[in-house]
C-alpha cells in the first residue's frame, strides 16, 4: 500500500511511518520539513497521487483558541479535498477522547471540527480518539507551576504512551475504513495530581504539588468522565493499550 503520513516527522508520525515501512508499505512522511505543507496546501496534491490511505495527524504551533481552529480547519479541508482528486480510499484521522465533552476548551473544540469536516468529507474514513500521551504529563505539570508549588487538578485520566498510540494507527490505516470513532486509551485510570507528582520525583524535582480541583485542564472544566473511555454511546471499539504508565517511567529513567 501507499500511505501517506500528514504529520509524519513528529512525536507520533516518526516511529508510525518507521512501523509501516518494516511492513512493507511505500510511506510518505509529510510535513514543512519535507516540502508538504497541509496548511497551504503545497505538495499534497503530489504526495497523494495513487495512496491508498492517508493518516491525519499533524498538530497545530498554537493552541490559542482562534489559530487552532484555523489550522485543523485548513488543514482537514486540504487533506481531505487532496485524498477526493487523488482517489484515496481511507482517512486516518488521530482525535481526542471527550473532545466533544469539553466545549470550554478551544483545542477540543477544534479537534471536534476536525473530526466533522472528515466525516463529512465524501473520503472513507476512520477516526482515533486517544487520551493524553504519558509524555505531556510533565508539560501539563508545567503549566500548573506557581512558584516552587504546582497546583494540579486531580480529574482522572487515562493516559497512554505514545508508541502505543503509533502503534493503533499502524493497525488501523492498514485495515478497512470503518467510517467511524474508537478509542483508545493506556491501561490504568490515574489523576492528574498523581501523575504529576510521580514526574516530577522521578526527575527529582523537589517542588510540591499541591491538589487543586479548581484547576481544571487547561482552563476547561473537567469531570471523571471528561478525559476517560467508555461514556459514549455511539463509540462501540474501544481499545486498551499495554503500557502501565509506571514501566513507561523507569524506562524513561533507565535512558536519562
Amino acid at each position: 500500500m501507499k500511505i501517506v503520513v500528514v504529520g509524519g516527522t513528529g512525536l507520533i508520525g516518526t516511529p508510525l511511518v518507521e512501523t509501516l515501512r518494516g511492513q512493507g508499505h511505500e510511506v510518505i512522511p509529510a510535513s514543512p520539513s519535507t516540502g508538504i505543507d497541509s496548511v497551504t496546501g503545497e505538495g499534497l496534491d503530489d504526495a497523494l497521487a495513487g495512496a491508498d490511505v492517508v493518516v491525519d495527524i499533524p498538530n497545530s504551533p498554537s493552541f490559542e483558541d482562534d489559530p487552532v481552529m484555523e489550522f485543523f480547519e485548513r488543514s482537514t479541508r486540504n487533506i481531505t479535498e487532496a485524498a477526493k482528486r487523488a482517489g484515496v480510499g481511507h482517512h486516518v484521522v488521530l482525535s481526542i477522547v471527550g473532545a466533544d465533552r469539553m466545549p470550554d476548551i478551544g483545542y477540543m473544540r477544534a479537534k471536534v471540527a476536525q473530526e466533522n469536516i472528515v466525516t463529512s468529507g465524501g473520503v472513507p474514513y476512520s477516526i482515533v480518539r486517544a487520551t493524553q500521551f504519558f509524555e505531556f504529563i510533565r508539560a501539563l505539570a508545567e503549566a500548573g507551576a506557581d512558584g516552587d508549588t504546582i497546583r494540579l487538578s486531580p480529574v482522572l485520566m487515562q493516559p497512554i504512551a505514545a508508541a502505543d498510540v503509533s502503534a493503533t494507527l499502524a493497525e488501523v490505516a492498514t485495515a478497512a475504513p470503518s467510517n467511524g470513532f474508537a478509542e483508545l486509551a493506556g491501561p490504568d485510570p490515574l489523576r492528574l495530581a498523581d501523575l504529576g507528582r510521580r514526574v516530577l520525583e522521578a526527575a527529582n524535582d523537589p517542588r510540591a504539588v499541591q491538589v487543586a480541583p479548581e484547576a481544571g485542564y487547561f482552563g476547561g472544566v473537567v469531570t471523571d468522565e471528561s478525559l476517560t473511555p467508555g461514556h459514549d454511546a455511539g463509540i462501540t471499539d474501544i481499545r486498551i493499550a499495554p503500557t502501565r504508565f509506571g514501566d513507561w517511567l523507569q524506562a524513561q529513567n533507565t535512558q536519562r
